[in-house]
């Protein structure tokens, strides 16, 4: 599996994104600056966490006009895959290759913590190594991740099953206190129409090693990786 990783001004998560995609399939994935205008042959881009030219306006929303963005769009609506983490999420819900939006935190506070996060479907490339209703542990680190959609947004994704995860409880079960930044349906990840495209608030790539505390989103890379290989 070849990948590449988008560096914007701001970008601070680049590197563990490359841990996690080194860890899975053994390759370095490429390194790429937003002012490019080509991907080159790859398998996977990654939209990492950060702060793209410093949140200014609307987090994403100067990053979703870099000239690296029309080679995204065109590589996913020619069915390629594309990892939005954080920042990046919020990069492509500005960039309109999801629906909704990332507005501040329901306490108007930057969360910085871990959460859980319920996988609500495992038929994808993303959760092929997880299971439906499996719980697991996820860092969370982000002023804007209160996800938000319109009604017929929100049936759209339930009835389409795009609803890739859900803050929720150890157990499962869904609650306020599960749900910090009080994202809408305790939404943290949706996909795409074709599911081929993520958008995830937590930072699973933070957990891949038991050296940073955990492998706990180690299986989301591992799958991938299987499924890009086949």
């Amino acid at each position: 599996m070849k990948s590449a990783i988008v560096i914007f001004p701001g970008t601070n998560r680049e590197r563990d994104m490359a841990i996690a995609l080194h860890g899975a399939t053994g390759h370095r994935p490429t390194m790429l600056w937003h002012k490019e205008t080509s991907l080159g042959d790859v398998d996977l881009v990654v939209l990492p966490g950060g702060f793209s030219h410093g949140d200014y306006l609307r987090c994403g929303a100067m990053a979703a006009q870099s000239p690296i963005m029309p080679a995204i769009r065109a590589f996913a609506e020619r069915g390629g895959y594309v990892l939005g983490v954080c920042n990046g999420f919020q990069i492509l819900t500005e960039a309109g290759m999801l629906p909704g939006a990332l507005l501040r935190n329901a306490e108007l506070r930057f969360i910085s913590r871990d959460c859980n996060l319920r996988v609500e479907r495992a038929d994808t490339a993303f959760t092929r190594h997880y299971q439906t209703g499996q719980v697991f542990r996820a860092p969370m680190a982000h002023g804007d991740g209160n996800y938000f959609a319109d009604p017929d947004t929100l049936k759209l994704l339930e009835d389409q099953g795009r609803v890739a995860f859900r803050y929720a409880r150890p157990d499962g079960s869904i609650g306020p206190e599960s749900n910090p930044n009080g994202s809408v349906d305790a939404i943290a990840g949706i996909y795409s129409q074709n599911l081929r495209v993520l958008g995830l608030m937590p930072h699973a790539e933070d957990l891949v090693d038991p050296l940073m505390g955990g492998t706990d989103g180690k299986p989301l890379f591992d799958g991938l990786a299987e499924a890009l290989a086949a």
